[in-house]
């Protein structure tokens, strides 16, 4: 049975111990080297927050089509594997966990951020609402490109070769990045798909790219080292679904087949939590679902033991509060205050806002 200090105690994530259920949530940081390569700040970064039982790294791009955002580090050349592997090194020797997001922004792009300057992909030929930040100021969205049926299978391969690399990069596991309006989600969602294809029309169809990248990625891990992320409810990046509670049930049934390690599930939009409004019905979901369940989104120290202690979530996932507060479990534990982070450089910048917040023994 959970009690109020379930949390802060050790959890079995399959084979991988994790010092406590508070998790570090994947959160995008502009801060890699040319060639979007993590440096030695960005081990630094990681290294700091080691304390989470588990660290799920910032998105990071499975190949160079699948950037949408100035410096963010991606898993698909030598260099990066080598900036990585410095990145893991540094977490166990702390003692630390951490998974790497496998991501592909699809739409959510511009041809000055794509190779060649190309327009980036997506299910359907769909322009997003929207400005995007290209390094040098904000540009609007473009009319992505349709994805060709025979260009899919080397999609898949390009996940399943970046779950490779993360794999030789020393990780503990990896996260598919299915949620937040990006590929994934976009193929998906019946708002950004409309395909009549064997990728569209039918939900079967539009979720049959998202089980076959997780079949891809669990033949190179195993399911047990493979998380996946949802987000049911959030129309970030311009994107809906006509039945939702259909379309995410269905997912979490058919993703049971590969046993993975859990299902991390953004609840409600992005800044604003579930249970504001009547909403989706996170606890059918998680019941669909047979393995660990992931809770995120607005979550503080009361809310978190409370769906602990309560087993309607095994793990906790914190955003924000992991930029500016480095120790975030000690402090959770001994209810010390939360600093709020400085958003103005929370997607840009160098050490300052990143690696220079204050640990609770300083504060």
């Amino acid at each position: 049975m959970n009690t109020p200090e379930t949390l802060f105690q050790p959890y079995a994530l399959g084979p991988t111990p994790l010092a406590n259920r508070i998790v570090m949530a994947p959160l995008t940081r502009n801060r890699a080297l040319p060639g979007n390569v993590p440096g030695p700040m960005t081990v630094t970064y990681y290294t700091q927050r080691a304390s989470a039982g588990l660290i799920i790294t910032e998105a990071s791009p499975v190949c160079a089509e699948g950037h949408g955002y100035p410096r963010t580090p991606g898993i698909h050349s030598a260099e990066q594997i080598a900036g990585w592997r410095a990145v893991t090194d540094a977490v166990h020797g702390v003692g630390g966990k951490i998974f790497m997001q496998l991501w592909h922004v699809g739409r959510i792009s511009h041809p000055s951020l794509q190779p060649d300057g190309a327009a980036p992909v997506a299910p359907s030929a769909l322009k997003p609402a929207g400005q995007v930040w290209t390094g040098s100021g904000l540009a609007d969205y473009v009319t992505p490109r349709a994805l060709e049926l025979a260009e899919i299978p080397d999609l898949v391969e390009a996940y399943r070769q970046a779950a490779s690399n993360a794999r030789d990069a020393g990780f503990d596991g990896v996260e598919i990045h299915g949620a937040n309006g990006y590929l994934l989600d976009q193929f998906l969602r019946s708002s950004t798909n409309l395909r009549t294809d064997a990728y569209g029309g039918s939900l079967a169809k539009r979720a049959r790219l998202m089980l076959e990248v997780t079949e891809a990625v669990c033949g190179v891990w195993g399911g047990e080292h493979v998380g996946i992320r949802l987000s049911p409810e959030n129309s970030f990046n311009d994107i809906q679904d006509e039945q939702p509670k259909a379309t995410f049930e269905y997912v979490a049934t058919e993703l049971n087949r590969f046993g993975l390690a859990y299902l991390h599930v953004l609840e409600g939009e992005v800044g604003v939590p579930a249970g504001t409004d009547a909403g989706f019905d996170y606890t059918a979901l998680r019941a669909c679902f047979k393995g660990a369940y992931m809770a995120n989104n607005g979550y503080d120290r009361q809310r978190a033991i409370a769906a602990i202690d309560s087993g309607r979530a095994d793990l906790i996932a914190f955003g924000r509060h992991f930029i500016s507060n480095p120790d975030l479990p000690a402090r959770l534990k001994s209810g010390a205050a939360i600093v709020d982070p400085d958003t103005k450089t929370l997607y840009a910048g160098e050490e300052h806002g990143y690696i220079d917040y204050p640990t609770i023994a300083v504060v």
